[in-house]
């Protein structure tokens, strides 16, 4: 009789075993994603603040810039700044249930906080698109000219599957499940995210040029278009993908509502919290950066000018906050103007 309630528990047992499992299997992905992002903010907060003379394109002469030219980039920063404001107001309210939840919008609008701050860096380099492609491939050329600071200034390189990771020195070890402790972890995990990401940017293209019959590859032989790559092959498109930067990282987070990926992340087992942390903490270091080099280029009272006139909920926040504290600064300070007048 004892043998036969075994058998009965036993089976029960191991089911339940096997859908935990399988719950953790479904928040492997979330983690990985997760680990990502807290790599990246670890590694930049691990290696120094950016001090005044650190930001090369601050001793690039200033750009001329017109009326219009002001407006549209401050309704490129301001558009930015709301979108970081909304960010910002989900860690204010809620709880860790709440931010799981709220991943449907946080993801997005991490990105585009980010986006419309690099559209109003770009614009004052003359650089005035919405063409997203055209402008991360800008911002990647800038990044391998060491226009930002070394922390962000990693990127990755070469042909499908034979790539490249750049100013991450320990970026070839394998990286663990666990969260980055140590500076060798979040190397590890930041240079698997650059790889990633870049292999899956090249599948990207490839099927947007093999769809079009005017740009597709086909075989030298048969004049088929091309069904399977071959280095050769892959490296025909690698001119179209660019460098692949944190740029390219962050727009991973531009995942739909509506797709089946961010209920994945929603049902996942991880820590929301700490993932809504990271983004935000990444989000405010990046536009801080853009905010110095457009505040740069339009002039610093212009830029204070504009910070006044911001609609009321924008008002005596982290936008404030990072001009007095970052901003002023490094414009305000007299090595820097000289080194202007140089």
């Amino acid at each position: 009789m004892k043998e036969r309630d075994e058998e009965k528990v036993l089976p029960l047992y191991q089911e339940e075993t096997q859908n935990t499992d399988k719950v953790w299997q479904k928040s492997i992905p979330a983690q990985v994603f997760l680990n990502y992002f807290f790599a990246i903010n670890y590694h930049i907060q691990n290696s120094g603040t950016v001090a005044p003379g650190q930001l090369p394109v601050l001793h690039e002469q200033k750009p001329d810039l017109n009326e219009q030219d002001l407006e549209a980039i401050k309704k490129l920063l301001l558009n930015s700044w709301s979108t970081e404001y909304a960010l910002r107001a989900t860690a204010e309210l809620g709880d860790e249930e709440y931010m799981r939840n709220a991943l449907h919008w946080t993801f997005p609008q991490a990105y585009y906080a980010v986006f419309a701050g690099l559209q109003a860096f770009l614009y004052t380099r003359g650089v005035k698109t919405n063409n997203e492609a055209w402008v991360l491939r800008e911002a990647g050329r800038l990044v391998v000219k060491n226009a930002y600071p070394r922390a962000m200034g990693f990127y990755a390189s070469g042909h499908y599957d034979d790539f490249n990771v750049h100013r991450l020195p320990l970026a070839h070890y394998k990286p663990g499940l666990q969260i980055a402790g140590k500076e060798l972890e979040a190397q590890s995990q930041i240079g698997q995210f650059l790889r990633t990401t870049r292999r899956q940017r090249a599948k990207a293209v490839r099927q947007q040029v093999q769809a079009n019959t005017a740009t597709a590859i086909r075989s030298s032989k048969t004049g088929e278009v091309l069904q399977k790559f071959g280095p050769q092959h892959w490296q025909q498109l690698t001119w179209r993908i660019g460098y692949t930067t944190l740029f390219d990282l962050m727009a991973r987070l531009r995942i739909s509502s509506s797709h089946r990926e961010i209920e994945r992340f929603v049902q996942a087992e991880i820590d929301f919290k700490l993932f809504h942390e990271s983004l935000l903490q990444l989000v405010s270091y990046l536009n801080g950066i853009h905010e110095c080099y457009v505040a740069q280029a339009v002039g610093l009272q212009k830029y204070e000018s504009s910070v006044r006139e911001l609609p009321k909920h924008l008002q005596g926040n982290f936008v404030e906050a990072r001009l007095q504290q970052q901003i002023k600064p490094l414009l305000g300070n007299e090595d820097y103007e000289l080194g202007q007048a140089a």
